[in-house]
């Protein structure tokens, strides 16, 4: 299934190819990262990791229409990967993403979920959107916040960190939409 590029004021969004693997193996294994993604990462992360991802996991559900992964680059440097967002039609987590380090309290994770999650309602049709994330994770959880989502339930949730305080945010598309029309 072919999903578009997206382009916004200063970043550049390519859906994922099996190329990217080898800059996503030379950023993502940083505990500043990893610490909270999901407890079945593997970590410490081994040297093919990304590449496994990309070719066994991420292209396969991009292939069979149930996932979608952009890489973030700067427009000033269109050729570096910085980061990536994805898409997903999993149970109660549907959008996901990373940043390196050097390129945090910029805005420009707000500035991609903005587009993904537009694509998510627009032109996917999703009636709603969850984002899980661990509470300590307040970068992650001020993005809900400013974005509109409200938390629907707290819990406990295993990262590569450990069994940690979670929640789950959700916004549906009709507040989604309100909301833009007000912008």
């Amino acid at each position: 299934m072919l999903y578009p590029m997206f382009e916004t004021e200063r970043l550049l969004l390519n859906p994922l190819r099996s190329e990217d693997a080898i800059q996503i193996q030379q950023i993502l294994p940083q505990w500043e990262i990893v610490q909270f993604l999901a407890a079945s990462f593997p970590w410490p992360y081994p040297t093919d990791g990304a590449a496994f991802y990309v070719d066994k996991v991420a292209l396969p559900a991009v292939s069979a229409g149930s996932a979608w992964f952009w890489t973030l680059r700067v427009k000033k440097s269109p050729n570096d990967i910085i980061g990536m967002i994805s898409l997903s039609d999993a149970h109660l987590n549907n959008r996901g993403f990373w940043l390196s380090p050097l390129w945090h309290r910029q805005g420009l994770m707000s500035e991609a979920c903005e587009v993904i999650t537009e694509y998510w309602f627009n032109t996917l049709q999703r009636n709603v959107l969850h984002a899980p994330k661990a509470v300590s994770n307040e970068a992650s959880r001020k993005m809900s916040i400013k974005s509109g989502m409200r938390l629907i339930r707290q819990e406990k949730k295993e990262y590569v960190s450990g069994f940690l305080d979670s929640e789950l945010w959700e916004i549906t598309r009709e507040e989604w939409s309100s909301r833009h029309a007000k912008l």
